[in-house]
């Protein structure tokens, strides 16, 4: 081989070796963060109510599965992800009196390998009561408008309209909670909050929330769109921990309601953020309010930035990292915020290099 095409040859090897050795960095590393370790077990205390967790269902679901005993919980699981889900569910069972009690309901993308997540979640935690629902995407891919942030366009973002549909009917009620955040309370307690005789769902209220910014101004300027909000005190909540009464849900058909909304978004563009605004649309005024120590919110920043955010005052039982900063993020970046040392302790990630003490 002449000596010019020989010294391509090689250059153009060269290249593709570590082209090659990139794609192995990048398998590696992405290995690396689904390496979880176990969490510890927890027991119920002495005073938990017993269900018999037995095949008794005609269905084949096991009884806890379909207790009102149980507490259930719904998170979002992907990959991007999954170690905040993780860390949210360590942190309810480990502030839990009765976390033997509690069933999680996991939703994920229709394209998932759930054989893989879920072989993850329990490696994780061995004795979780958990079921895994794949949500498809396809259903609300084409009723979905961009938004301020790209995250907040992926479809299982908008799971949590789902719910009603995706869980067994035997479920009626559920604790929703996005998976960038920590609870350091017990959770049945936030479970047990009464909805009265109508109310759909509960969720921490912020009336000093200037509300109209979450709708731009062709809303605003049209009787017909903002004349939903007549004979209502509309305040802004955030959609990332709600109680929510599937059974009033599903009688009320509010999955339709929802999706009517942002069929009118395609249309006009009546807001620029995700799933949270046609929420509001259907239930702003009408909720129950939860204490604000059930969502100390917006430890991420905000949608743009994400810079480092203070608690707000009061009491916390929930630390959420809504906004674009993630803590797990911050963390690997070597860049966290200081409350970001809060969730740390949840996080379930196998560290590559373990020395033996």
């Amino acid at each position: 081989m002449p000596k010019p095409q020989l010294l391509h040859f090689l250059h153009v090897l060269s290249f593709n070796v570590f082209a090659i050795a990139a794609v192995i960095a990048t398998v590696t590393a992405a290995t690396v963060t689904l390496q979880l370790k176990e969490a510890p077990q927890f027991y119920n205390s002495p005073d938990c109510p017993s269900i018999t967790n037995i095949e008794d269902d005609p269905n084949g679901e096991s009884s806890i599965f379909c207790s009102d005993q149980a507490v259930h919980v719904a998170v979002t699981l992907d990959s991007a992800y999954i170690r905040g889900s993780m860390a949210v569910t360590l942190s309810v069972l480990q502030h839990s009196s009765c976390p033997q009690n509690i069933v999680f309901h996991f939703v994920t993308s229709a394209a998932a390998n759930v054989s893989f997540l879920h072989a993850t979640i329990s490696a994780s935690f061995p004795y979780l009561n958990f079921q895994i629902y794949p949500f498809d995407d396809a259903s609300v891919s084409r009723l979905i408008s961009t938004s301020v942030r790209s995250a907040l366009d992926c479809p299982l973002n908008y799971a949590r309209s789902y719910l009603a549909n995706l869980l067994p009917l035997c479920v009626t009620r559920v604790v929703y909670l996005d998976s960038d955040l920590i609870l350091v309370d017990d959770i049945a307690k936030l479970a047990a909050t009464p909805l009265g005789d109508n109310s759909v769902l509960a969720a921490p209220q912020y009336c000093n929330a200037n509300f109209t910014s979450y709708f731009t101004t062709t809303f605003w300027s049209n009787p017909s769109l903002y004349l939903t909000f007549a004979n209502r005190k509309p305040c802004y909540f955030n959609t990332g921990v709600m109680v929510m009464d599937l059974d009033r849900w599903r009688n009320g058909d509010y999955t339709t309601k929802i999706e009517e909304w942002m069929e009118i978004q395609k249309q006009m563009r009546i807001y620029e953020l995700g799933s949270l605004p046609p929420f509001l649309l259907v239930f702003a005024g009408n909720i129950v309010p939860v204490d604000h120590r059930w969502n100390q919110h917006g430890l991420g920043g905000d949608n743009f930035r994400g810079l480092c955010r203070n608690l707000h005052p009061g009491p916390v039982s929930l630390l959420h990292w809504s906004g674009k900063g993630k803590p797990w993020a911050r963390l690997d970046a070597n860049r966290p915020c200081p409350l970001d040392a809060l969730w740390a302790p949840y996080d379930l990630l196998q560290t590559p290099f373990v020395l033996d003490s």
